[in-house]
């Protein structure tokens, strides 16, 4: 009897691999790529993130400018800005988890804030009355300090509760779970609005962003520098790989579909996933999802919104079960496979015969055969109007000459 495969400690998106669903397990692997841990290190942090506590005073974007010099990288991304005197987690990434960088943006994220009342209230309980009434679909206008343009707008602020008052110093802090694009600034005000006292924001730290909390792998600016510096002069991955982490971690909670490796780089080309192509897939995935694509050894190819559900994949043969939106693997990373299937043979052989155009499209002269076995799944009327098209064409050429000049008359 084969024993149970206990994949809860495998890394990243492979965790728990043996509880997707299996739509087949005939495929040809390809000796390419790698495992996203075991990356050689310029792969490594081509692929990487940091999940970066930012210091006060300095800007966001001074902060990746730092990161960018110190580990002599190409291109940086942060996952959402924080004013210079904020401090927390800030997601930097790194060349091509960029393209992650505008799904980040827009996750959502909590914080920890001490506000500071302008004059005394009753007690703690309006306080906290009023941070839990502040919650919802709120107005905003951000506030002066703010780069962006000073137009009200909605944010909504999903759970909020207070953490501590102090009536001596009329400080208070909360703890508030948001929408990206809030204000706590702005919160603060209208909290001193509510109370009728006057407040605003004293200090605030970001504790969450997206998915990552300030316990997932939080490094300092000092880490950063010390780990390079490991590197340069002592020729030490270890420090500089636990600074910087896979960008596959940023998508450990998306609904994965597992791809075969001669479909890997016909993706990254931007081909369309067909169901052929997909070894393994989630449940519960309904169309409008954002999936990721990831390849057998657990790297993320894209990020895909599915156009079928999980039990619409296990049960259809052909068609398409997701459109790319995001392609984050780079191009030739896997052998290029496509135009080698027997389809793809005799669809070649034709086009050189002149008998399909130069694009795989029908012309009078293709055989019936192949618009018969091989017509659009997408449109099943487009091949019989083709075929009546190609019939009703021979049969003017056979027609007399005295006939056609009369019909063209």
């Amino acid at each position: 009897m084969t024993p149970t495969l206990d994949t809860s400690e495998w890394p990243l998106l492979l965790k728990n691999y043996d509880k997707l669903l299996v739509r087949t397990g005939q495929y040809t692997p390809i000796p390419s790529g790698s495992s996203p841990m075991k990356r050689p290190l310029k792969e490594y942090m081509k692929y990487g993130m940091l999940n970066l506590d930012k210091p006060a005073n300095p800007s966001s974007h001074e902060v990746v400018a730092w990161v960018k010099r110190i580990l002599k990288v190409e291109k940086t991304g942060h996952s959402g800005t924080l004013d210079p005197a904020v401090t927390g987690c800030l997601v930097v990434c790194i060349e091509r988890s960029t393209r992650l960088v505008k799904s980040q943006q827009g996750a959502g994220k909590e914080y920890v804030c001490v506000v500071r009342l302008h004059s005394a209230i009753e007690n703690g309980q309006a306080l906290n009355a009023a941070i839990e009434h502040l919650t919802g679909a709120l107005f905003q206008k951000p506030p002066l300090i703010a780069a962006v343009k000073k137009r009200l707008r909605v944010r909504t602020i999903y759970e909020s509760k207070l953490i501590e008052y102090n009536p001596k110093k009329q400080l208070g802090a909360f703890w508030v779970s948001c929408e990206a694009g809030t204000y706590i600034r702005t919160l603060c005000v209208h909290l001193g609005l509510m109370l009728g006292v006057g407040a605003h924001m004293q200090e605030l730290r970001r504790c969450r962003s997206g998915i990552l909390t300030e316990h997932d792998h939080l490094v300092t600016m000092h880490d950063v520098i010390d780990a390079q510096y490991d590197y340069e002069s002592r020729k030490d991955e270890t420090y500089l790989r636990r600074v910087i982490r896979p960008l596959e971690l940023l998508l450990v909670r998306h609904k994965r579909i597992v791809m075969k490796d001669s479909a890997v780089n016909a993706i990254c080309y931007g081909a369309k996933v067909m169901v052929p192509g997909i070894l393994r897939f989630e449940a519960g995935i309904e169309v409008g999802d954002e999936v990721v694509l990831m390849t057998t050894k657990g790297e993320a190819i894209a990020i895909a919104i599915a156009t079928m559900t999980s039990g619409q994949i296990a049960t259809i043969e052909y068609g398409v079960a997701a459109k790319l939106k995001r392609v984050v693997m780079d191009r030739d990373v896997y052998p290029r496979r496509w135009g080698l299937s027997p389809r793809a043979q005799i669809k070649k052989k034709l086009i050189q015969e002149g008998k399909l155009g130069k694009y795989g499209k029908p012309l009078e002269q293709t055989p019936e055969e192949w618009l018969k076995a091989f017509k659009e799944l997408s449109d099943p009327n487009a091949t019989k109007a083709t075929a009546s098209t190609k019939r009703s064409a021979e049969d003017s050429a056979e027609a007399p000459a005295s006939k056609r000049s009369h019909h063209d008359d």
